[in-house]
């Protein structure tokens, strides 16, 4: 997961406070084993086990039980979190991966696809094409993407299946905030 779009999910703010990012450690690792592919008319990426394949992704340190309980809500019924274990990446490579080299194995989980494969393209997830094109759409936080956000609320389809910054699952978290804090006082 993007950092920024981890931050806003869990701190609610992809721009998070330094005492909120000390909080979190977060390294660039290989999980084999699996490939990722796009959703069909969607902006979010699936991981499903493929053997030979590879998926370069974050490892993350500092998660809390309600971190994980809001990363599960976000990923929501599609995905299956699963114990997996990946390599964490001591030197990082270019895009395609040449030029990584591995270090050390961690056990650690992940969300792994588990609706219908026939909702998965054939072709492999872009990241760079997500961070350059679609994780505005994800983070929020700028007025210049207002009038996006209005358009993708009024489509029949939403390309970022209610994650996004003003999406139903950042609804629902943030109305659970509030209960929780209201029930605090």
């Amino acid at each position: 997961m993007a950092p920024p779009v981890l931050h806003r999910v869990c701190f609610g703010s992809s721009t998070p406070t330094a005492f909120q990012q000390s909080l979190l450690q977060v390294q660039p690792a290989i999980l084999h084993g699996y490939c990722r592919r796009r959703v069909l008319d969607c902006d979010y990426p699936a991981i499903v086990p493929s053997a030979g394949d590879s998926v370069r992704g974050t490892y993350v340190r500092g998660l809390t039980d309600g971190d994980i309980w809001r990363l599960d809500v976000f990923e929501g019924s599609e995905y299956d979190r699963r114990k997996v274990r990946v390599n964490i990446l001591d030197l990082e490579g270019n895009e395609n991966g040449e030029g990584n080299v591995e270090g050390v194995e961690r056990e650690t989980e992940t969300y792994v696809w588990i609706a219908d494969k026939d909702e998965l393209d054939k072709r492999e997830w872009d990241f760079a094409e997500f961070r350059r094109d679609k994780m505005q759409n994800w983070v929020g936080g700028s007025s210049q993407y207002d009038e996006l956000e209005e358009v993708l609320q009024a489509q029949e389809h939403d390309p970022t299946g209610g994650r996004g910054a003003n999406g139903k699952i950042t609804e629902h978290l943030e109305r659970a905030k509030e209960e929780v804090l209201m029930n605090a006082v």
